[in-house]
This record gives structure tokens, C-alpha cells and sequence, in this order.
């Protein structure tokens, strides 16, 4: 969503957006703890930023001039040319880092079994507006698409300068993500792809009347769409992949459409560059930013602002790397749905310098390799990934068909761009996005549906601080990390100690995602409490501090330890605490043993407290999505789900009474689904601990 250091297009704010404009004595008060927040900043970030929203006040003024003079004449000055046919020519002849030529139907079905009928259902909804986007239900969204409009609260934002318009509102359910998702386009890029595989000039008259359409709804920063930088960013990677598919279609040979095409997607690069989203600490925003920029320099390829666009997008790229990713592999933000987009962003751009014969360095691609290693360990081997933080369902260059929380594409993608056979090995699944991204070859050397692939062993993941013990039936994942984004909370949740689980190929403990952001406060809020996470939660209190209307900002209180981790043949074994409640009047430090036995499928979790005085302790438990539990006798539940029965006990039975009810998971944006809850609670002294234990019915 937004980046939460501080987003480089917002008010000082720290969780990066925009409060609600309504006037009142609430609104300056709020506006005197933005600024006391920013006169706490290092001063040459107080600097920049006065200097950013000066220059913010003249764009007012200046954007539409810019926007204005960018003619046709004017375009094929900065790019070096003479005449559009020309330019045209010379960018469709340029290299790009997707396969866009040639594509052979017969090869893509026997690589892609199964893919070309789903990508001709996405495409027909396509052309007939009708997408599914952060929600459970496909809406159809008319003729006319609304580019301005959130189409489930019905809120709209008006025309108008980017600035001025407030797009969070915590008084209604308005979600802006809405509107900038839907403006993504990227739910037209099954339409490119079935123009590639049919020749069909329906899906090229389709994809041009909605960008034609897109582009006079939406002026130069003057809707809620240029709002925020990164959505700008993320259209020039749809719009230059349109481009390669279309390019030579009879539908794109008129000349005014080239060239308001081209003029709207130069300036998405020069908007990119002047409003960088850029602060102290840099996250998902400033990637995808400077992502944008290294596709538009180096799809228009010549003149002086492409060149610097290059130079800079990339210089920021190598920068953020290193800071946003630590030596693990794992993404800082402390959730695995952004770890996949920075992933990609960071990848892409890589991809597309390799096209062009640019250096890539080997620290960069080393990197990413951890990276893929990561996304190789958390993937479950029914292809899911952990719930783990915050999950918007980004992308970058979305081209597979896969599930939208199988990550195992981005490992093959990986091995196959830098060589690593290790995870062309691991990789699994859906082989489509290799094979729109690096060609049929390259797909060919991915492990086929019926080929078992070789998913990694138990890790640990230091840096980061998740760890996962696994085999080709069991996955447990463990979180004994930092609260996210450099202490600032971002996309991380009260999570520490908290775990995930999958016994002998069923999927047992969930965590309960994210589901929304601004359209319910409280919402927001629930889903990222401890209480919503399979950790324990002392005298009601929050692991990590909160602020109601901060959305993206936790207090850095949990400060996680590690004491042990061990795996082996026969188990696995985790200690981990954290400080959460170290600042209550009684301490108290959590501590957590884990085990899993590999031979038997088993799963023990131990709590135990340190500290002193008398506490309220709870322990939940939430059950994934089709898992029944039903108590079978003192002490002993009984867990059923894929016809399949576990055994689930806990003791000391007298001292922890245990309530069965209703939770909540939310596997994708926008999509909460009714769960067991399991909750185990105590009041008095922190002794004695909690151990349940939870194994197949016929374990020995």
C-alpha cells in the first residue's frame, strides 16, 4: 500500500498517508503532531522534505503546463527522433524482459497445461469489465469504467490536483486501494495474453479503449490516481508490457492513439522522478519507484531524461537492496506478501538491464537468490504460504495463472534468470510465469506438475527472524522477528512467537491475515492484534503498542530473542521470548518451545512465563479455514479437516481452561472467512506453563 517509513509524497506522516480533510479543531491537531513527528527527524531529511513541499505547492501550477507542452513534437525531440512511426518502431524493436514475440499456443499448452483456458476466461472478463480485485466477488463494472469511483462503498474522489485530495476518510468505508488497483491495469494483461496466443483484434481494440479512456480520466497529478507515486510507477511496467504486445496490432496503428499513448507514458516517468518517494528509512514504494524509472529509461532508450532515469532508478535499486533485505534473504518489512513484491521489484528491473546486455552485479543477484531461498523454505508443499503479516495482493508483471498465494513461481524465476539449480530444482507449480517472462526454453527446464520437486530442509532465517521446520509432509513456520521496517511497524503485525502449521499434508494453524486497511479503522486494527495472532497475550495487552489511527506504525516493543534452534533427521527444536511486556508494572517474558517430530507428525508447543505477580494469560489457537474441533474428553480435542482426524491435547488440563469459538481468517485482501478458535486462559500466578500437543489420531 503505502510506505510506511514515511512515504515520500506525504505530510510528514508516519504511517504515509494523507488523513481525512475535513476541517476542524481535530484536523490541527493532528496536523501539530504530524509536524512535532517530523521535527524529530534528521535534519537533512527535515530539509528535503521542506524542500519537497515547496516544490509540491509549484507543481500545482506547473504539472499542467508540462503535461501541455508534452506534444508529439515535443516527445520526439527528448527521445531523438523525427517522425512517430519512427519512434514507434525503434521502441518495439528494443529489447524487454518479457516474451512477447513469437508465441508458439502449442508450446504454451504443453508447458502450461491447463493455463490457456483460464487466461481466455480472465480475458473475456476483461473486455466485458467485469474484474476481481481485493475481494471475494468478480464486479461488473459497466461500459464506462469509473476510473475514480471505489466500486463496493461507492465513495468517489473528485478531479482535481493530487494534493488535494484527502483519500482516507476513517468516517466512511471508502478504500482507495480500490480505485488505484483497479487503475493498474494489470487485470487487462489476460487480454495481451490471449491477443498473443490468438492474434484475436478484439483484445488489442479492448486494451486500447480502456487505456485511451484511462488517460482522459485522468489528467496529468490531477487525480486521486497520481496520488501516490508507486501506482504511477507500476504503470509504466503494464503499460511498456502492453506496448510489446500490441505494438504492431491494426487497433494501435492510428496515430493519434501512438501518440497520446506514448506522450502519457513519458510523463509517468518524469512524474515518477519528480515525486520519489523517499525518506530516512525507504520501503516497498521507493522500490517500485525506482522500479518504474529503470523500465522508462530504458524503454525509450535515448535522450537525455531516460538516460537519467535509468542511472537513477537503478543507483536507488542497488542501494535499497542491501538496507531493505537482509543477508537471510528475507524482506524487511516482516511479511511474506510483501517480501513477493519487493522480490519482483527488485528482479525485473534486473531482468530487463540482462535484455538490454547491462551489468547486473553479483552482489545484486545474490541477494536475490536469498530471496528465492527464502520464498522457497515458507512455501508450504501444497504450494500456500503463511498468512505472515500484511497482504494486499500485489504484483509487479502479474503473468501466471497460478494461485494468488503460491509464491513457488519466484523461485524457479530466479534459478532460471541467474543460473542457481538448486531453486530451478525447488520450484513447483504453475510454469506460466516463466514462460511469459523467460521464454518457452527456460519454462521447459522447470520441474513439470508430474515432476516432485526438491523442496528445501528445516532453515532458520536469522536476519529476519522466522524460521521453518519442515519435511515433504509437515511445515511449521515460526516468527521470532522484528516488528518490521526498521522498528516502525509498516506491514508487520503483533506476531512475535506466533506460528503456522501443517501436519503430515494437512493444513492445521493459520494465522489470520490482514484483510483491510483504510476502509475500517477497526478493522485494520483488529486483524493486526495480538489477539489475531497464535501468540501469547498478557493482562490484555498488545505485544507491540498501537495507535488507533496509525495505521502502518507500531511501538518497537517485543524485541524478540532467540535461545535455540536446532534441526535434525528425527526433529526440530525452537526457543524463542520476546520483551512485549516487559514495560507492564509485573513484567513478564514470554517464552516458547517448539517442536516438531519428523518420524510421527507431531507438533508440541510449550509456553512457559518469566516473571512475577498475578496475570491474565491467553493463549489462542486458530484453526485454518475447514478444521472442526470438538472436545472428546478432559484435556483432549479432537481436530478434523480433509477427512483426516488429529488428536490435539494439553496439560496441565486443571490449571488452563480452554474455549472453543469463532475467529476469523482473511486469506486474501478483502476476504474474511469464519474460523475455529481455540483459547486457552488462566488468571493468578504465571505458573504452571501451557503445553499442547497435537498429532495425527493414528500417531504412535
Amino acid at each position: 500500500m503505502v510506505d510506511h517509513a514515511r512515504s515520500g509524497s506525504e505530510l510528514m506522516e508516519s504511517d504515509g498517508r494523507r488523513e481525512a480533510s475535513r476541517p476542524g479543531p481535530s484536523q490541527a491537531l493532528s496536523l501539530a503532531r504530524l509536524v512535532l513527528r517530523g521535527l524529530r527527524k534528521p535534519p537533512r531529511v527535515i530539509v528535503s522534505r521542506v524542500a519537497y513541499e515547496v516544490r509540491l505547492h509549484a507543481e500545482r501550477y506547473v504539472a499542467p503546463l508540462r503535461a501541455r507542452r508534452l506534444d508529439g513534437r515535443a516527445l520526439l525531440q527528448r527521445c531523438g527522433e523525427t517522425d512517430l512511426d519512427a519512434l514507434w518502431q525503434r521502441l518495439a524493436a528494443r529489447p524487454y524482459p518479457a516474451h512477447t514475440t513469437g508465441i508458439d499456443p502449442d508450446a504454451h499448452r504443453r508447458l502450461c497445461p491447463g493455463d490457456e483456458e483460464k487466461l481466455l476466461k480472465a480475458a473475456a472478463d476483461a473486455l466485458a469489465h467485469r474484474v476481481k480485485i481485493l475481494g471475494p466477488e468478480a464486479v461488473d463494472l459497466g461500459p464506462r469504467i469509473d476510473w475514480l469511483r471505489d466500486f463496493r462503498s461507492g465513495v468517489a474522489w473528485p478531479r482535481g490536483y493530487m494534493r488535494d485530495i484527502a483519500y482516507v476518510d476513517a468516517a466512511d468505508a471508502s478504500d482507495v486501494k480500490l480505485v488505484w488497483d483497479l487503475s493498474r491495469l494489470q487485470w487487462l494483461m489476460p487480454a495481451g495474453q490471449a491477443y498473443l496466443l490468438s492474434g484475436d483484434e478484439r483484445y488489442a481494440e479492448a486494451v486500447r479503449d480502456v487505456l485511451a479512456d484511462w488517460i482522459e480520466a485522468n489528467p496529468y497529478a490531477w487525480s486521486v490516481n497520481w496520488s501516490c507515486t508507486m501506482e504511477a510507477a507500476l504503470r509504466v511496467l503494464s503499460w511498456t508490457w502492453f506496448f510489446r504486445v500490441f505494438h504492431a496490432s491494426r487497433a494501435w496503428a492510428d496515430r493519434g492513439f501512438r501518440e497520446r499513448f506514448l506522450c502519457a507514458l513519458y510523463l509517468h516517468g518524469d512524474f515518477t522522478e519528480r515525486h520519489l518517494e523517499l525518506s530516512d528509512v525507504n520501503g516497498n514504494h521507493c522500490t517500485a519507484d525506482a522500479a518504474g524509472l529503470v523500465f522508462a529509461g530504458l524503454f525509450f532508450g535515448r535522450g537525455k531524461d531516460p538516460a537519467r532515469w535509468l542511472e537513477r532508478g537503478w543507483s536507488l535499486l542497488r542501494g535499497e537492496l542491501p538496507r531493505q533485505v537482509y543477508p537471510d534473504g528475507v524482506d524487511f518489512e516482516a511479511s511474506l506478501a510483501y517480501h513477493r513484491l519487493v522480490a519482483e521489484l527488485f528482479l525485473l528491473p534486473a531482468l530487463y538491464r540482462q535484455a538490454c546486455g547491462l551489468d547486473v552485479p553479483a552482489d545484486y543477484r545474490e541477494r536475490l537468490v536469498a530471496m528465492a531461498r527464502f520464498t522457497a523454505a515458507y512455501s508450504r508443499p501444497d504450494g500456500g504460504t503463511p498468512l505472515w503479516g500484511d497482504a494486499d495482493d500485489a504484483r509487479a508483471l502479474p503473468l501466471g495463472s497460478q494461485a494468488l498465494t503460491d509464491h513457488r513461481y519466484l523461485v524457479g524465476l530466479v534459478g532460471v534468470a541467474f543460473g542457481v539449480p538448486e531453486l530451478r530444482d525447488a520450484s513447483a507449480g504453475s510454469r506460466g510465469e516463466a514462460f511469459w517472462l523467460l521464454g518457452p526454453a527456460a519454462a521447459e527446464t522447470l520441474p513439470d506438475a508430474a515432476t516432485p520437486p526438491r523442496p528445501p530442509g528445516s532453515a532458520a532465517f536469522p536476519d529476519g527472524g522466522f524460521y521453518v521446520m519442515r519435511n515433504a509432509a509437515d511445515h511449521v513456520f515460526v516468527d521470532c522477528g522484528p516488528v518490521g521496517l526498521a522498528g516502525r511497524g509498516g506491514h508487520g503485525h503483533n506476531d512475535c512467537l506466533s506460528l503456522e502449521a501443517m501436519l503430515d499434508g494437512v493444513p492445521l494453524v493459520t494465522d489470520c491475515g490482514a484483510f483491510v486497511y483504510t476502509a475500517s479503522f477497526a478493522e485494520r486494527n483488529r486483524f493486526r492484534s495480538t489477539a489475531f495472532h497464535n501468540t501469547p497475550r498478557i493482562d490484555g495487552h498488545e505485544i507491540n503498542r498501537m495507535h488507533p489511527d496509525r495505521l502502518w506504525t507500531l511501538q518497537n516493543d517485543a524485541r524478540p530473542e532467540l535461545r535455540a534452534f536446532a534441526a535434525g533427521p528425527e526433529r526440530d527444536h525452537f526457543i524463542g521470548a520476546h520483551a512485549g511486556y516487559s514495560r507492564l508494572v509485573s513484567p513478564v517474558t514470554p517464552v516458547r518451545t517448539i517442536e516438531l517430530d519428523h518420524m510421527r507428525h507431531a507438533l508440541v508447543v510449550h509456553d512457559s512465563f518469566e516473571g512475577s505477580g498475578r496475570h491474565r494469560i491467553e493463549v489462542p489457537l486458530h484453526l485454518a479455514p475447514g478444521v472442526a474441533a470438538s472436545v472428546r474428553s478432559p484435556g483432549v480435542v479432537e481436530l478434523s479437516a480433509a477427512g483426516r482426524r488429529f488428536k490435539l491435547e494439553w496439560e496441565p488440563k486443571q490449571a488452563w481452561a480452554l474455549e472453543i469459538g469463532a475467529g476469523r481468517v482473511s486469506p486474501s485482501y478483502g476476504v474474511a472467512l469464519p474460523i475455529v478458535r481455540l483459547l486457552w486462559s488462566r488468571e493468578g500466578p504465571l505458573e504452571p506453563p501451557l503445553t499442547v500437543r497435537i498429532a495425527p489420531e493414528d500417531a504412535t
